[in-house]
């Protein structure tokens, strides 16, 4: 376990200045369509060496493209889609079951819909660049989307990271909030989520500081054109339903990151998962001077850093 100066000593350059290319998807869940989004330098060629998959997996409050691919005007690039993709990436992610542009199927959207969102995403992205892996990252309930996926599907993760994660939830302040709210959660399928929720995200913690307030600003304006209505699904599993992932089937390396001021979870909370782990391949990081969502912070480029290096880690001799 390490703050982030142990992340690996590799030397980090300028993201590539080549033009960013983006196309639409759609992925058939059942009857329900799910909304894929994919960046990266250069339109794709036939024939062309394959760049390695990044697929971001977004929480429980926010959809997907504010929450990897947001602008926020005159504040610097927030966009984590467009940053992995200047860094050699190809960045896929998707509207979960319910949220942003996919359609709802009527469920709560819980973490295994989750899961069947992402395998039913898995052939969309498998067919375009020809992989047969990909690195995953989640933030939130999305790192517990994705952990719950790469324990059912070890054959498709390369690499795991695991942001502002919550294993037990004991001693978390914010999930004995969503605790107190389970008959209410169990009740309905959808949640209110209208601005002052998209606020309260920042200041909860009692850091409002860590994070521009442009930031909830922007969110709001991308994601009140799709309702100020969201799945309960991800809410009560972490109040009443966790552990949902087993850190002993998750077989891939991982890289666990968390802001120093998260009320999601605690450092012994997550070192408990972390002790766990099945690969020896493995990084527990703590972001200084940030809260829950370390990709909104005035300090992502600290999780930036740590992520490229994780992902670029050359491989171990084994003998």
């Amino acid at each position: 376990m390490s703050a982030l100066a142990s992340a690996q000593a590799k030397i980090v350059t300028e993201a590539s200045p080549g033009e960013i290319w983006s196309s639409e998807y759609w992925a058939n869940k059942g009857s329900t369509r799910l909304n894929l989004w994919r960046k990266r330098v250069g339109t794709p060629k036939a024939g062309e060496q394959p760049l390695p998959i990044l697929f971001l997996v977004h929480g429980s409050s926010n959809s997907t493209r504010t929450s990897y691919d947001l602008s926020v005007p005159g504040k610097g690039e927030y966009s984590m889609m467009n940053t992995f993709a200047g860094y050699g990436y190809d960045v896929w992610t998707m509207d979960h079951d319910g949220y942003g542009y996919s359609d709802s199927s009527g469920n709560n959207s819980d973490i295994a819909s989750g899961v069947e969102d992402l395998r039913a995403a898995w052939p969309a992205v498998a067919k375009e660049p020809g992989q047969q892996k990909m690195h995953m990252y989640g933030t939130s309930s999305g790192a517990i989307r994705a952990g719950a996926f790469a324990q059912e599907h070890p054959e498709r993760v390369d690499r795991l990271v695991m942001s502002a994660f919550t294993y037990k939830g004991t001693g978390s302040p914010e999930i004995a909030r969503r605790a107190a709210r389970a008959d209410e959660l169990r009740a309905n399928p959808r949640r209110k989520r209208d601005a002052a929720m998209i606020r309260s995200i920042f200041t909860r913690d009692g850091h409002a500081w860590s994070t521009d307030p442009a930031v909830p600003e922007a969110i709001i304006a991308g994601e009140m054109k799709h309702g100020d209505t969201i799945p309960t699904g991800t809410y009560l599993d972490m109040a009443v339903n966790l552990p949902k992932v087993d850190p002993k089937r998750v077989l891939c390396p991982v890289l666990m990151l968390r802001g120093e001021h998260d009320g999601n979870s605690t450092n012994e909370d997550l070192i408990d998962f972390y002790t766990q782990l099945a690969n020896a391949d493995r990084q527990f990081v703590i972001l200084p001077h940030t809260a829950h969502s370390p990709g909104y912070s005035k300090n992502r480029h600290l999780m930036y850093y740590a992520v490229r290096n994780f992902l670029a880690q050359p491989p171990a001799v084994t003998s």
